[in-house]
């Protein structure tokens, strides 16, 4: 007889508007928060607030905070070159964005 497991995923939907603290962004990234406040100091994620205690960090934080750590993770790449990344994509984001607007207005 086979066994099946079955778990259940539980889950929350974030936007920009959301906000997370350390710990909370920690805890869905899966690391501990001396990782991110590296990430910080590189200037990968941009909190609000003055201090790590008060440090509040947007949905789009954790968005930019995951695709740094996939890259580290599958490509080895450096914190320094997962920033950098991590912009790129950004930029490339917008401009395809862009893009879609001109197309739409030209009717392309």
């Amino acid at each position: 007889m086979v066994r099946h497991e079955q778990r259940t995923l539980i889950g929350v939907v974030l936007d920009e508007d959301s906000e997370l603290s350390l710990k909370d962004l920690a805890c869905a990234c899966g690391i501990h928060a001396e990782r991110l406040v590296e990430m910080v100091e590189e200037g990968l994620l941009e909190p609000r607030g003055q201090a790590p205690e008060s440090w509040r960090f947007s949905g789009a934080e954790l968005e930019r905070a995951r695709t740094a750590l996939r890259l580290q993770r599958d490509l080895g790449i450096n914190l320094a070159g997962a920033a950098m990344v991590v912009e790129l994509l950004e930029e490339l984001r917008r401009l395809r964005r862009r893009v879609r607007a001109l197309e739409r207005r030209l009717n392309l």
